[in-house]
């Protein structure tokens, strides 16, 4: 059986606001975050899920009940904490600014400081990025492509299995996580450049087969355009 797969990008959160760097590290969800996921929420809310799953982080926890509640077509029993969905691991940076972040990150990458993700990622491409980010980490524990790409095909594997008998599910993750799934799976992607970071309770569509083949077709969308 394909299941049909719903990633939603958890709301926003205080490190969000902040400007902190967050990755395994966890902070509650605003207020803004949860009017936000209300919108994602009612949106979903005649679409009928066999189950959902979320990341075992807080912010993701809270973000698949506020989904859970408001749907209105699902029998929905407990959720299931899938931990291979967290998001990148940032290492030693895990609450740093997010500014002195990328400064750090820019002069390992070896080019000009700067405290713009998006100005690295386009000088050294994605791949070199995470290589950087990993060296400039001063304990080297952040997520290298390595690491984080095991960790993904780890987690389409581990959810296929859950969901074999099921034909649409729901899974909350987060943002940096997901784009790297659409790096790699996303159907106009060409698997080497970045792609837009997805936003706060945005919704990501993919299909897996039965031989736990995973595409996604349908890229960080907001309530408007479900």
């Amino acid at each position: 059986m394909k299941t049909e797969v719903y990633l939603v990008r958890h709301g926003e959160t205080l490190f969000n606001r902040l400007g902190k760097v967050q990755g395994w590290c966890d902070t509650p969800l605003t207020i803004r975050g949860i009017d936000d996921l209300k919108k994602t929420a009612l949106a979903l809310a005649q679409i009928h899920f066999d189950n959902m799953y979320s990341s075992d982080l807080k912010r993701a926890i809270d973000t698949v009940h506020l989904m859970k509640n408001a749907n209105v077509v699902s029998q929905i029993g407990k959720i299931k904490k899938l931990p291979e969905f967290r998001e990148v691991f940032f290492g030693s940076f895990e609450g740093d600014s997010i500014d002195e972040t990328w400064r750090a990150v820019s002069k390992a990458a070896g080019i000009p400081e700067t405290e713009d993700v998006k100005a690295i990622i386009d000088a050294v491409g994605i791949y070199k990025f995470r290589e950087a980010t990993k060296k400039a980490d001063p304990r080297h524990l952040a997520e290298n492509v390595e690491e984080l790409d095991l960790r993904m095909q780890r987690a389409v594997k581990v959810l296929r299995e859950e969901t074999r008998n099921e034909g649409r599910v729901l899974v909350v993750s987060h943002g940096d996580f997901i784009k790297t799934l659409g790096i790699k799976y996303w159907d106009q992607s060409d698997g080497l450049h970045d792609i837009p970071f997805p936003e706060n309770g945005s919704v990501t569509r993919g299909i897996l087969d039965e031989d736990g083949n995973f595409k996604i077709v349908d890229y960080n969308c907001s309530a408007d355009d479900l």
